[in-house]
């Protein structure tokens, strides 16, 4: 993504934000988040 917004970081915000507001949401929000940033990963390879 050259020149656009790292998407990891914009990822951990938002789950950061979503969890202090919905702490009932953190198990969600964190297995999203690492099969967000697994996809992320995976797809750099290829």
């Amino acid at each position: 993504m050259a020149g656009g917004i790292p998407l990891e970081p914009v990822i951990a915000l938002v789950a950061g934000i979503l969890i202090l507001l919905m702490p009932k949401l953190l198990n969600y929000v964190v297995a999203i988040y690492l099969i967000v940033t697994g996809a992320v990963g995976l797809l750099r390879v290829i």
